[in-house]
């Protein structure tokens, strides 16, 4: 399995690495309807989680997570150094006293609007204001942001509404989604990606598939190749 962490432990300034992860159910939720995710996936994707915080410069959580998990984002599980806590909150809407801004364990950025820089310090966070398009932070902006700070191996863990986005900006190199053997029928989505009209212009990623307890962690390479569309209209229509 080192071959999962490979790539993103050889990341530097450099060649940068942003990794994302999400840990869903069978039909697609990260969590119910009330927010409940403990826990959708098992020890052994949490285990997985920790190594990935220990190789990251920077842990990205929105502010959802926080409010519906109110994780440490430490490496409790594994050896290694606790990566830089960054929490997305646009709005600025979290209190202060949840445990990333209340531990010092590792430092903390709280990333926010331009309109809610002050005050400068969120509990023990510091705070660093970015624009923002409707809720949602510039990803671009904050990539620069942590760059210039020496954070170049970024792990993007949750929610769904945080991984979507950097998806979308089209700044991940690989997407884990960690499929638990659960149903749970109507609540959090995961993944929203940008629409398309026809099939053959949808995102088809080169994949790992690797084994986790109970659960099955796929890793998307992003930045690899995908089938060429003239490729597949060389596909005769009756092995379609």
């Amino acid at each position: 399995m080192l071959d999962l962490y490979e790539s993103f432990a050889r990341a530097d300034d450099r060649h940068p690495g942003v990794v994302a992860h999400l840990g869903q159910s069978i039909d697609g939720f990260i969590a119910t309807g009330s927010g409940d995710s403990y826990y959708v996936t098992g020890p052994a994707n949490l285990d997985h989680l920790h190594r990935m915080r220990a190789l990251a410069d920077a842990v990205i959580v929105g502010a959802g997570t926080v409010a519906a998990d109110d994780p440490s984002l430490t490496t409790r599980r594994v050896q290694g150094s606790n990566p830089v806590r960054v929490v997305l909150d646009g709005r600025r809407r979290l209190e202060d006293s949840w445990k990333v801004f209340t531990e010092d364990t590792a430092p903390t950025l709280l990333v926010c609007g331009r309109q809610h820089a002050t005050p400068q310090r969120h509990g023990l966070a510091e705070v660093i204001a970015l624009p923002q398009t409707s809720d949602m932070i510039s990803v671009d902006s904050l990539m620069a942001a942590l760059a210039e700070r020496g954070l170049h191996r970024i792990f993007v863990e949750g929610g769904g509404k945080a991984v979507s986005a950097f998806l979308a900006a089209g700044v991940l190199d690989r997407l884990q989604l960690a499929i638990a053997p659960v149903l749970i029928g109507e609540g959090r989505r995961g993944i929203v990606a940008p629409a398309h009209a026809r099939l053959r212009d949808c995102l088809r990623p080169a994949f790992r598939l690797y084994r986790m307890g109970d659960d099955l962690l796929y890793d998307y390479d992003l930045r690899a190749a995908a089938v060429d569309a003239s490729e597949a209209e060389s596909i005769p229509q009756r092995l379609r």
